[in-house]
């Protein structure tokens, strides 16, 4: 199996990255820069893409190409009430969110169709479907994550493709503890159960299972 990760080199991808391992895939890790490799292991393969260029993600897919599972983890968080949120601080949630995702599932979707299989998931946020006060940008765009995948399940449901979208609440990365030392770590979402879900929604047991929003937590 052939699984292509995005945001691979972060707290969250780390993990999955592990696990898909684990699980015996062939695993393309996809983010903007690898300064250090640290995965010595012959199945998988880093690749530096700035995947808000949609011809970054389509060279990302060729080079992991066939394509058998997309794991989108890129997201970016941001601070704001609808009144007070800058134009550059909305279209910036909107292109690593939203736009991202759509440029990802475009560039794989064409080896999925011709293969008649394929595994699409994302991960999105709790806020898309119970949003917070003072993060307008980052709730909209995540709701519309939401609705592109769910949308995308009904597109390619007859074609041996599912998309489906996993929605933590706060995981429990090294950039989050820094951000929020105060926090009850413990509440968090650990990434390796993340990571878990991800993993079994790529494999065969999951093939009836499409258009599912997961809240993890």
């Amino acid at each position: 199996m052939s699984i292509l990760i995005t945001g691979a080199s972060g707290g969250l991808g780390s993990a999955v990255v592990e696990a898909c391992l684990a699980a015996g895939a062939a695993v393309y890790g996809a983010d903007l820069s690898w300064k250090n490799q640290p995965h010595v292991n012959s199945r998988f393969h880093p690749i530096e893409a700035n995947l808000l260029k949609a011809s970054e993600c389509d060279r990302a897919a060729s080079l992991a190409a066939p394509v058998e599972s997309l794991l989108h983890l890129i997201g970016g968080f941001a601070i704001g009430t609808v009144a007070e949120t800058s134009d550059e601080t909305w279209q910036k949630m909107l292109d690593l969110n939203l736009r991202t995702a759509y440029s990802m599932f475009r560039a794989v979707l064409p080896q999925m169709l011709k293969a008649g299989r394929g595994r699409i998931v994302a991960i999105g946020s709790r806020a898309a479907v119970e949003p917070m006060a003072n993060f307008a940008a980052y709730n909209a765009s995540k709701a519309a994550l939401v609705s592109l995948v769910q949308t995308l399940a009904q597109e390619v449901k007859d074609n041996g493709i599912t998309a489906n979208v996993i929605l933590p609440n706060i995981i429990d990365t090294p950039a989050n503890r820094a951000a929020m030392p105060s926090s009850d770590f413990t509440k968090w979402v650990s990434p390796s159960s993340i990571a878990g879900m991800l993993v079994w929604l790529t494999s065969d047991a999951a093939r009836d299972v499409t258009g599912a929003v997961i809240k993890i937590r």
